[in-house]
């Protein structure tokens, strides 16, 4: 499933084809959104933007939702453009020069602007972590707040409800630049150690975004490039590593599972 970078940057792309524009076509894939096409066709969109791992195309008093979930992808290609793929075509917004598509999704909805914060998902989300309005402050009041302190951060960083946009590779990358070991619970670790966590939160998923997904120190990103390795194998400090040495330490990246997702991390370096 995209992560927060992921997602923000698909919407960056949904937005430079759509904001400011009238929709000159819609369809839904969809029987119960079908009377939609004709009130949505001919509005103008005002705003893409991300809520945590959903997003919103924003036209005047109505807003269109869409998740991704597991299988969810859109793609913006020239109107006309015929897109070679099996994916079942979910959702499509057509504008004079543009078509924004969206495959293998389910979950999409048309709601009033009035009803967005009162949404399902929407509600129930965290501060969304690149939000710009989404400061240092914010995200380390959140790792304070009582009602986490029990939790165990492995899964806590998973929980949309804490902060909307992590996932899974971000969960571990944090976990390992903060130096904690995923199975302890927030409330047991040390105040540095917590200020870690929110500094290392703010900086890393902002990175991966600004980079396409690399959330592995710049510098030895590129020079193991340089030596032959490929985008996936030099992206991460420990994500998808099992068994190769720690970039820190040299010991060995471990896998285990949280959540019934896997988790990577240095037993070396992540004591605390």
């Amino acid at each position: 499933m995209p992560e927060g970078p992921e997602i923000k940057q698909i919407a960056d792309a949904l937005a430079t084809a759509l904001v400011g524009q009238k929709l000159t076509e819609v369809f839904f894939a969809f029987d119960h959104l079908k009377p939609w096409e004709s009130v949505l066709c001919g509005r103008k969109v005002k705003r893409v933007r991300p809520r945590g791992k959903a997003l919103l195309t924003e036209l005047r008093d109505l807003a269109i939702y869409s998740h991704n979930q597991l299988y969810g992808r859109w793609f913006v290609v020239e109107r006309g453009e015929e897109l070679q793929t099996g994916r079942q075509l979910r959702l499509a917004l057509h504008t004079r020069r543009h078509a924004c598509l969206l495959y293998s999704a389910s979950d999409i909805e048309v709601l009033s602007a009035g009803d967005v914060e009162s949404h399902s998902f929407i509600s129930k989300l965290g501060p969304d972590v690149l939000d710009e309005a989404t400061t240092d402050q914010t995200i380390a009041t959140r790792y304070a707040e009582p009602q986490f302190q029990g939790r165990q951060l492995g899964s806590l960083l998973l929980d949309q409800g804490f902060l909307a946009g992590l996932g899974n590779y971000l969960r571990s990358e944090i976990l390992f630049c903060a130096r904690v070991h995923p199975l302890r619970r927030l409330g047991d670790v040390s105040a540095s150690a917590r200020h870690a966590l929110g500094q290392q939160t703010l900086v890393l998923t902002r990175q991966s975004y600004d980079t396409q997904g690399v959330t592995n120190d710049l510098d030895s990103y590129r020079a193991l490039r340089r030596a032959g390795r490929t985008f996936g194998q030099s992206r991460h400090w420990v994500f998808d590593r099992q068994g190769d040495s720690c970039y820190e330490c040299g010991e060995t990246i471990e896998k285990i599972s949280v959540n019934s997702r896997r988790l990577y991390y240095c037993p070396h370096c992540q004591t605390q």
